[in-house]
């Protein structure tokens, strides 16, 4: 597997490929969430890097304003493919993430149409979503503020009703409650769904939303007593500086009483403030919805990082000497022990991000029939998965930049921008911590229903056999018996349930349950984590109970569902050991499991990235190329930089040549 010069056409990989043990099509379309799927990504992906108008291997070597200009042109540009095409609302969402720039089109799609479909009333949806569609107007999402942003119910902006005209006014009171952060606000939203606490009657009855213009539609300018504009830069070269984030403020600002979305609260002629027949847990729909979301664009990013790195390690070769060749990076244990766990995590959270889909489906199935038992364990499952797989992934992509050694920190890698694009997901939708903290707050209360005989539902549902859970010891006596999914999923049910129990008797013995949480905060973390940890884990196990298609696929699956699961015992194995879940020995057998099941997935590893069925566009990355020929790539690439324009920088001869002539003054102070 020599890379030699030039190379076009060659497959450097094809060694590699070879040596796979499964049905790579089958794998694709399991990781595609079905054919259907797997068709319309595949399309998608390949109209995106076939067309130069979405070329992005200079995006980080913009300045901001081109940087902006230009994604505004591919917005467009990307807009008239779909219009032309007359692509279907899943298509033209494909083609959005394929073109893959953060722009003002994705909180337009993301958050601004929901908002109104989730919120408004069917008169509001009927007015607006027609324009918003046809993109007539472009939308924002207005909530966060400079001095708010997890506690929505701290948000300073107001909305008073006025009953003289009709109207609301929209102020902005205090410096802080500034909008701050909202993503097309900065310099293209028309419109925005601003919150703010709603005040009628000298009366202040919470926060809610209010469709304001803020833009004219004939010249663009900001409207009367709107003072708008974009944050600044942001982390990372290119990345999410695409974006114009933006700050908003409002000096008594007049909207008609219609504009505030009324599906759940509304306000008469004369001010009195109503409850609608619809209920308000439905609002919480989109909120499951957006955080589904969030967990599939996780196991995406991951999946990228994951196949850049995996692929670059076969290529790379150093120290060792097989028949007088260095060894391949990806050969070497302490790389196999990195990578190939994250590998597993990839189609771990895509799987749980598909569980998500229909977990979704069953609430708003419920909440329409008035049923909203499952609701409050859904938003507590939903919360901690967003927060666990963004983490992981966060830190899995830097892992992934170290896996690729120097070369990783090179733009033309890829990973760098990956990651500066990918970290706010950590606490855009809800801090990651405090939704931890969320999840706890639901074990605990769940952990304290048990006594009175209130069975717990979903994905706490092993908490109603707490009483054998804190007293079962696991069976595990030779390595192989962690490849059983009921003793594995035992073994992370003690975990978590004994964590849980822990916690909750620690509680109890505060006389102020609040102090207690505060002062027990971090313990609770851990077992809101042991919980989200295991949801991933039987989730996969689910799917391998599914019917799956293709040669070798399901054995695949199986061993990285054991890297998986195996991986986070053994880095928690300090959890595991001090609950009393597994033994010391128990702990080294998973340890021996792992070994052999890396050396399982090895000659696959390959085929398991190629199964993403990531163009080289969307990887946009020399190290990750399909075709392996990195290091003619790498050369090629440098010389693009605009340094290399001239032999001679610039500022040669104001500040290096006089140094280099020794024409430096000396001078006495």
């Amino acid at each position: 597997m020599e890379i030699l010069e030039g190379g076009a056409g060659v497959d450097y990989l094809a060694d590699e490929r070879n040596k796979a043990q499964f049905d790579l099509e089958a794998m694709k379309v399991v990781w595609a969430g079905g054919i259907h799927e797997y068709q319309i990504s595949d399309r998608m992906a390949r109209l995106v890097a076939s067309d130069p108008a979405f070329r992005k291997d200079n995006r980080v070597m913009l300045d901001r304003k081109e940087l902006f200009k230009n994604t505004l042109r591919k917005a467009a540009h990307a807009w008239k493919r779909i219009v032309e095409l007359r692509l279907s609302e899943e298509e033209a969402d494909k083609l959005r993430v394929f073109v893959d720039e953060p722009a003002f089109t994705d909180l337009h799609w993301g958050m601004f149409i929901p908002a109104i479909k989730g919120q408004g009333t069917e008169e509001q949806q009927r007015k607006w979503l027609p324009m918003a569609y046809k993109m007539q107007i472009i939308g924002c999402y207005a909530q966060t503020e400079l001095g708010h942003g997890s506690n929505v119910q701290g948000l300073e902006t107001t909305a008073t009703f006025d009953p003289e005209t009709d109207e609301y006014i929209i102020n902005s009171p205090t410096l802080t409650s500034s909008k701050w952060w909202p993503g097309g606000l900065g310099k293209v939203s028309t419109h925005a769904i601003v919150y703010a606490r709603l005040i009628s009657d000298g009366q202040d009855h919470g926060v809610n939303g209010f469709i304001v213009q803020l833009r004219s539609l004939d010249d663009h300018l900001p409207l009367p007593g709107i003072t708008i504009g974009d944050i600044g830069m942001k982390f990372g070269n290119g990345a999410y500086n695409t974006m114009d984030n933006g700050v908003l403020r409002f000096d008594h600002v007049r909207i008609p009483r219609d504009q505030m979305l009324m599906r759940v609260l509304q306000v008469t002629r004369e001010g009195k403030v109503v409850q609608s027949d619809v209920p308000k847990q439905l609002l919480y729909g989109t909120m499951v919805y957006m955080r589904q979301t969030i967990v599939y664009d996780a196991s995406s990013a991951l999946s990228r990082a994951v196949c850049i790195a995996t692929r670059y390690s076969a290529v790379r070769r150093q120290f060792g000497s097989e028949n007088g060749r260095e060894m391949q990076v990806i050969d070497y244990r302490t790389q196999q022990s990195r990578l190939f766990p994250l590998l597993a995590s990839a189609y771990a959270f895509r799987f749980v991000g598909e569980w998500l889909k229909w977990l979704y489906t069953d609430v708003m199935k419920r909440l329409q029939a008035g049923d909203f038992s499952t609701l409050p364990e859904a938003h507590a499952c939903t919360a901690g998965l967003k927060s666990l797989t963004t983490s992981f992934t966060a830190d899995a992509i830097e892992e992934c930049r170290k896996l690729c050694g120097g070369h990783g920190y090179l733009c033309s890698s890829g990973l760098p921008e990956l990651f500066a694009v990918y970290v706010p997901a950590c606490t855009y939708e809800g801090d990651n911590v405090v939704l931890l903290l969320q999840v706890a707050r639901f074990l605990m209360k769940t952990v304290s229903q048990l006594p009175s005989g209130k069975q717990p539902v979903g994905t706490t549902a092993y908490l109603g056999r707490v009483e054998h859970l804190l007293q079962c010891s696991c069976s595990v006596q030779k390595a192989d018996d962690w490849l059983k999914p009921e003793v594995v999923l035992e073994a992370f049910e003690a975990r978590s349930a004994r964590m849980s129990v822990a916690s909750a008797k620690s509680l109890s013995k505060f006389s102020n349950p609040e102090e207690g949480f505060l002062e027990l905060s971090t313990d609770l973390v851990s077992a809101a984590v042991a919980h989200c940890q295991l949801i991933v884990v039987s989730k996969f196990v689910e799917k391998l109970l599914q019917d799956i298609a293709g040669e070798g696929v399901k054995q695949q699956l199986e061993a990285l569902w054991g890297i998986y699961a195996l991986s986070l015992l053994t880095k928690h194995r300090g959890d595991f050991l001090s609950t009393g879940s597994i033994t010391p020995k128990q702990g080294a057998l998973a340890n021996d499991l792992l070994r052999s099941l890396y050396t399982q997935v090895r000659p696959n590893a390959i085929a398991l990235v190629d199964a993403f069925n990531y163009t080289d566009h969307y990887l946009g990355s020399v190290l990750g190329r399909y075709d392996g020929n990195v290091y003619p790539k790498l050369y090629e690439a440098a010389w693009k930089d605009p340094l290399n324009e001239s032999v001679v920088p610039d500022g040669y001869y104001d500040y290096i040549r006089p140094v280099l002539k020794q024409q430096v003054r000396t001078a006495r102070l």
